[in-house]
């Protein structure tokens, strides 16, 4: 009709005035970079607008409420606003109240939130009279600016908690004569972790706090964080869908489009919070945020495999100067996929690197004969090129593959990516694009290092059946070396189990079936888990709790029901 619903600005950038547009969807089939968007919401949404980045910029909706005496969860997808939820309510960001073009100001803050909870928060907020600490998801970006051996930066640290207490309740004593930049993740992650509950603060924030940790670690910081209960607010963001559980005493699901906007829905408890994500649909909102809900199997042991046997693994030895890592012989089948569990610095990765062929083993051979697609524990960012150019370096015809677009494309949303330079991603997209190189691949044996580390809950469950199909389709074989008990439950047929003392000797047993393997493990780590009724998923037992010690009697570790 003439009217000018896109214009340019003076940066040549597409301008698209909202008030006009109709929702016709021929820009965003236009756009060549996939950078468009058509999303119509609810009207009653204008009210709760929060902040908004730029004129067709991300929108977040409404905010969550601490609550005194409680461990408030977030949970939702990546790129949705979650982290700016934290930034917001830890003074990061003011909120602009959709008023993007204006410097913000605290006035409007404070009186849209005047008759609410948030209140008292936002007015010492604005006076500087609320002590925050936070706790950053990025943990492996912190020795680019902070510098020094671990516990000259703990001690200088003011506090009034047990210092020594909290060294020991996340097992810092081998780390702190080294230096921040010689840690691994899951090292920095216990620091981070530590020096953000020995800051005075009112209220804590966690952003990510399980990331790179093993169970019984995580199971430590739910602990830790747990007791800053007893007089302080406390707020944390985890895709742990068990440790979310565990930790928290009410969630707030949050609902919305990668990059576009994002909704935070009304509180409810952690069980029924959780039950409803999985379902993927907000019964109190009427929203659907996921078009199928995600189900749990009580898979009981395979006696024996209808497929052939793939390869046997000889014994394998590696021995370094004070570790020593060792696996017995283990049969692999076609179609298999074998989740690999144990606690931190036990020689997982090691294991994974001798059979990829990374490492010489000390001892024992692997077949040179065997075609291997590895993807490694932490993923190399200094590449220069665009993700599609790497893709094509990576896989070249097979970029363009049905079985590539429908399996592994499609469901890792990897198109939207392509354009995109590889030093710009976040840690979450560079995850996405590294295991999709490697399921790329014609491979006789995947090998995953971590997978589920920066993917949201929604990625992760994606990420385990695109392996699975994967894995069927093409008649291969995966080991999938991860933490989070929900991926390893969805993904794995068999479990190989790996025991010994951290950092000192680790032995690799199995694979047993899923049952026999979880029990070995969880009993090794004291941790017990039991099924839940309405969805079946797995969920940790507080400890020395009737299910914990009924359990424990019993050595059912993992299927239980209660």
């Amino acid at each position: 009709m003439g009217d000018e619903t896109i214009t340019l600005s003076k940066a040549k950038r597409p301008i698209i005035n909202e008030m006009l547009c109709v929702g016709c969807g021929i820009c965003v089939n236009k756009c060549p970079f996939k950078a468009l968007k058509i999303i119509n919401l609810k009207e009653a949404l204008d009210e709760d607008l929060i902040h908004q980045f730029s004129k067709n910029g991300f929108r977040l909706f409404r905010l969550p409420e601490p609550k005194a005496g409680q461990v408030v969860g977030i949970l939702g997808r990546n790129g949705i606003g979650k982290t700016t939820v934290i930034n917001i309510l830890s003074g990061q960001y003011l909120a602009n109240l959709g008023k993007y073009e204006d410097d913000p100001k605290w006035h409007g803050v404070l009186d849209k939130y005047s008759n609410t909870l948030l209140a008292e928060h936002f007015e010492k907020l604005s006076k500087g009279e609320l002590r925050v600490s936070l706790k950053p998801q990025y943990v492996d970006k912190i020795p680019k600016v902070i510098t020094g051996k671990v516990r000259t930066i703990l001690k200088g640290i003011p506090t009034e908690r047990d210092l020594d207490e909290i060294i020991t309740s996340l097992d810092l004593e081998p780390v702190l004569d080294r230096e921040m930049d010689q840690l691994s993740g899951g090292e920095l992650q216990r620091v981070a972790i530590a020096a953000s509950v020995l800051k005075e603060a009112d209220i804590y924030f966690f952003d990510e706090p399980s990331s790179y940790l093993d169970i019984a670690q995580r199971l430590n910081i739910c602990k830790l964080i747990h007791k800053l209960t007893k007089d302080r607010n406390v707020m944390v963001i985890e895709h742990d869908l068990a440790v979310m559980d565990f930790l928290s005493d009410s969630i707030y699901l949050m609902y919305g489009s990668e990059g576009a906007y994002g909704v935070v829905a009304h509180p409810r408890s952690a069980r029924n919070a959780i039950n409803t994500y999985l379902r993927g649909f907000l019964e109190k909102e009427n929203i659907r945020i996921r078009n199928y809900a995600i189900n749990f199997e009580n898979r009981g042991p395979k006696k024996e495999w209808k497929s052939s046997p793939m390869v046997q693994f000889p014994e394998l030895k590696k021995e370094f100067d004070g570790f020593t890592i060792s696996s017995g012989s283990s049969m692999i089948h076609y179609g298999e996929v074998v989740g690999m569990v144990g606690p931190n610095a036990i020689g997982k990765t090691t294991l994974v690197q001798m059979l990829a062929g990374k490492l010489e083993p000390t001892e024992g051979e692997v077949d040179a004969d065997l075609e291997i697609s590895y993807k490694p524990q932490y993923i190399k960012t200094d590449l220069d090129c665009t993700v599609k150019d790497y893709f094509y370096m990576e896989l070249g015809a097979d970029l363009e593959d049905g079985f590539f677009k429908a399996h592994i494309e499609g469901p890792f949303s990897l198109e939207i990516l392509y354009d995109r330079q590889i030093d710009t991603l976040s840690g979450g997209e560079l995850q996405r694009v590294a295991i999709g190189a490697c399921l790329g691949k014609k491979a006789d044996i995947y090998l995953l290092d971590e997978p589920s580390a920066y993917l949201d809950s929604d990625q992760r469950m994606a990420v385990a059946k695109s392996i699975r199909r994967v894995i069927e389709k093409s008649s291969s074989a995966a080991m999938v070396v991860d933490h989070d008990v929900y991926f390893i439950d969805l993904i794995s047929d068999t479990l190989m189990v790996f025991t010994g003392e951290p950092s000192v000797r680790g032995l690799a047993l199995g694979p047993f079936d899923l049952r026999t393997g979880m029990n070995r493990f969880l009993k090794s780590v004291d941790v017990t888990f039991r099924r839940d009724k309405e969805t079946q998923r797995p969920r940790i037992n507080k400890f020395e709790s009737r299910l914990d010690r009924k359990q424990k009697s019993e050595g059912e570790y993992y299927y239980s029901y209660g």
